[in-house]
This record gives structure tokens, sequence and C-alpha cells, in this order.
């Protein structure tokens, strides 16, 4: 995998640039790369990761492609990718690669919802709204913010690189909105889906985000802004449509259910999860502790912790398989450290170096050179790889954050734990409805959690009082 910048913590106004010292990534590689069509990003990859899924990769490959066929510049389109993200959300990049997450995979109920959304991402492609804007995403710049510390006397945290990522993806306006969606239709009803659907996933998101409170994921609405007429007119043209075709347009409900079954639904535990102020990683078998009240983010690429005021952060990186010492000497070169003194240490029979030095650069306020942060790093090697555990915080601020930073890599061991290591991540299961019962009583019945009732109506796409038919499918979550 190509390196790529992954963190940039500001000082004042002055960046600190660290980027991955090895090719690898925290969780164990997938192998499943899609087999139509142009490659993904090597760099949204590294992000997001791959779903292993060869079952819904062919299925999308297959759609993807037929859509892109009849669509208005086939050969803009070029291929298709499903990424390992909980997060709902579809995007399409100026090279003409459109991924949609296994987040939005999970929260589609009929195919004709997700022909509609692969329509309106190609739209996007067809319609060259990327390269009019003249911008790419942040990924494709490589450049993800993981914590901002805004001037000496104001601090806060930014936003964490996942949340970023959905993405510092383009931003459209209304009129490339309102065009993708005219194309959404277009397309979803040329190859024989009712188009109508797309409109009613709108609903399905809207409801997300309420339910949420408030953003704190990216979601398809975020890089993909909503009107309140955006669902009347989808349905409008989506009639339109329906008329012309002079047939029944198919919604494939059941279909597409049996082929989400099994799919992993939220945050994946075996690639990292905090719990009780710990950090827990089942398939690379370590663990260290998280800074009391700490914000912290997990993404294939790195583990970030974040001071609450945003006045210090730590990130665990993946460093490679060269020796010790060249690690530790090419993180002090990355880091652009003044005066770094580096020693060997050992951190729970592991071996290791800790660096300590201060962090120069220039002051983009005032144009001068001077020390823009402070730094207690660890670089810790676990057999044949290595971890950076990077502490930053503000100049002169190391009395104040190094006891914590110290801990942290200090509580780097190996986990043994088997109830911790086995932790399996909730997956999507389809069950069949019994005569007369309600949404919240085939859930009931199901055994999920009356809290978790709401959660699983936006997943259906249904309201809980909703009565079900017998031999109705519908979703449930469990291990």
């Amino acid at each position: 995998m190509q390196p790529i910048l992954t963190s940039v913590l500001r000082t004042g106004a002055t960046l600190a640039l660290l980027l991955p010292l090895g090719g690898s990534r925290l969780p164990a590689p997938r192998t499943s790369l899609p087999v139509q069509g142009a490659q993904p990003d090597p760099q949204v990859i590294a992000q997001f990761g791959l779903l292993d899924n060869s079952k819904l990769q062919s299925y999308i490959d297959s759609k993807g492609m037929q859509m892109g066929k009849i669509s208005d510049r086939p050969a803009d389109v070029k291929g298709f990718t499903i990424v390992d993200s909980p997060i709902i959300n579809a995007f399409a990049t100026p090279d003409g690669h459109v991924y949609f997450t296994r987040g939005i995979m999970a929260h589609f109920n009929n195919e004709a919802q997700f022909s509609g959304v692969l329509g309106h991402e190609i739209g996007h492609i067809t319609a060259r709204h990327g390269q009019k804007q003249q911008t790419r995403s942040t990924i494709a710049n490589g450049a993800l913010i993981l914590g901002s510390i805004l001037s000496r006397r104001v601090a806060a945290l930014a936003q964490p690189a996942s949340q970023v990522v959905g993405l510092g993806l383009l931003k459209y306006g209304r009129d490339d909105e309102n065009e993708s969606d005219k194309l959404g239709v277009k397309y979803s009803s040329k190859i024989g889906y009712d188009p109508s659907s797309m409109a009613d996933f709108f609903l399905t998101l809207q409801r997300t985000e309420q339910s949420s409170g408030v953003a704190t994921v990216p979601t398809f609405l975020s890089s993909h802004p909503n009107s309140a007429d955006r669902y009347q007119n989808v349905k409008k043209l989506a009639q339109q449509a329906e008329q012309q075709a002079g047939r029944q347009l198919a919604v494939n409900r059941d279909q597409y259910l049996r082929m989400i079954e099994g799919l992993p639904y939220g945050d994946n535990p075996r690639e990292g999860y905090v719990e009780n102020s710990v950090f827990y990683h089942p398939d690379l078998k370590f663990q260290f502790p998280v800074p009391q009240g700490w914000k912290s983010q997990n993404s294939p690429s790195q583990f970030q912790m974040a001071e609450p005021n945003g006045k210090a952060v730590i990130v665990l990186l993946p460093a490679g398989n060269k020796s010790l010492d060249e690690t530790a000497q090419a993180l002090a070169q990355q880091l652009k450290l003044q005066n770094a003194q580096a020693s060997r240490t050992t951190v729970n029979s592991f071996p290791a170096v800790v660096i300590q030095g201060d962090q120069v650069g220039q002051d983009q306020q005032t144009g001068q050179q001077g020390i823009t942060a402070s730094t207690l790093s660890y670089v810790i090697q676990d057999g044949q790889t290595l971890y950076a555990l990077v502490g930053l915080c503000g100049p002169g601020t190391l009395n104040t954050y190094g006891g914590t930073f110290q801990n942290v890599a200090q509580g780097f061991r190996r986990l043994t734990d088997a109830n911790k290591i086995n932790r399996q991540p909730e997956r999507v299961r389809i069950k069949t409805a019994k005569a007369g019962q309600t949404l919240a009583s085939a859930l009931a019945a199901n055994g999920v959690p009356s809290k978790r009732y709401e959660e699983m109506a936006i997943l259906n796409g249904m309201k809980t009082t909703d009565k079900m038919t017998a031999g109705m499918l519908f979703k449930v979550v469990g291990k």
C-alpha cells in the first residue's frame, strides 16, 4: 500500500506533517479486490479498508457496468467498490470511481434504492461535476486532519480524520445535486428499476441524521446537500420515468435483503475498539490505555486520541518493518525535531526507542521559524512489526502532557484476554414476520431490546407501528 499523509497537527498556524513510516495498516489486510473495471484508489482503501464480500462486490460490479454502459458518458465510468466503513455514504471521485460504504449497503431495503443512489453517483461522474469544480477530495490529496490547536490561547479539537473524510469529498451545490437526481432517475429506470425508491431512501437518511441529534459522522446527506423539495422533485421525476417506461419497474426487496444477510453492521471490533478507557486490537493482539476523558477515533490507518480541548494528541501508526533505530531516526526526521534525544528502552518486554524533542517550523502568522510543538514519542517493536506512538502538544507544555504520553506508551502490552480477543461485529440478520405482527412486536420476538427499536425501524425503512404480512422479510442485527 502506498504511504499517505495521515495526520496534520496545527500548532498556532504551523503545520506538522506526520506520515506512516511503512506500508502497513492496522487491521489485517483484505484481499478481495474488485474484479471488474479500474482498481480503487489505494489511498481510499488505506483510510476505509476494503469490504471482503465477493457476492456483494460482484453485484455492484454487474449493476454498475450495466448502468455505466447506458449512461451519457460510458467511458468516464471506471469502477465500483464497497469500502469497510459503518458510515452511511456513497461517493464518486473525479477519476470515475464510485464507492459505497457497507453502512449504506446495510440501510438499502431493495435493489431499486441501491440503483437510484448508484445512478445519482454515476450522474456526478457523467455530468463531470467534480472536474468542473477543479478540486479533489481530501483523501485524494492525502490530507486528513487529526487535531487542530488553533492558537496558544484558544485550543479546540478538529474533527477526527474519519469524520472529515466523508469526507472532505466534493461538496456539490444544489444545481449539481438536482442534475444528478435527474440522471439517477434516468439511469436507474433505464436498467429497469423503480426510481421513486431513491426518494424513499432520502427519508431513511433524514431519519438517521435526526435520530443522532448531531451530525457526528459524515453521511450521504452531508456531502450531498439536501433541500426540503428534493424528495418531491425526485418523486415527480420518477412518476414521469415510469409512465415513459410503459411497464412496472422493479423494486426487488426480498432479493436484496437476502443478499445482505450476514453483512457486518456498525463498528467492527476486530479492527480495534475502546472499552473502559482501554484500546484493544483483537486481530493484532495488543492493548494500551486511553487517557481518561480523551476523545478517540479509530480508522484502518491509525488510532487517534485527543485531549478534550485539543491541547495534545497521541497517534498510533504502523511504522513498517525496518530496524528499530532506522525507524526512530525516520520518525524524528519526519517530525522535524530539533535537538532530538533518543534512547533505547523496553515496554513490557517489547524493544522500544523513546524520542523527545521540539518540532521546528515556520509560524504562518509571523513567518518566522520557531518551535511549533513538543513531542514525546515511542517506537515499539512487536516481532517484525513496528508501531509509532506519537505524542504531540503545544510548545513548552511537555511538562503537562509528557506523563500522559509516557503512561499510554508504557501501557502498551500483549492482549491475552480471550473475552477481549474474541469480540465479533454485529451482523445484519434477515428474519421472517408472522401474520399480525407490527415491526415492534417482530423485533421483540427476535430478542431486540426496546431501546434499539427506532434504530431497527430506520434500518428497515419502516415505523415501529407498521403492520407486517406473513412471510415478510425484515432486518435485525446480532452477533
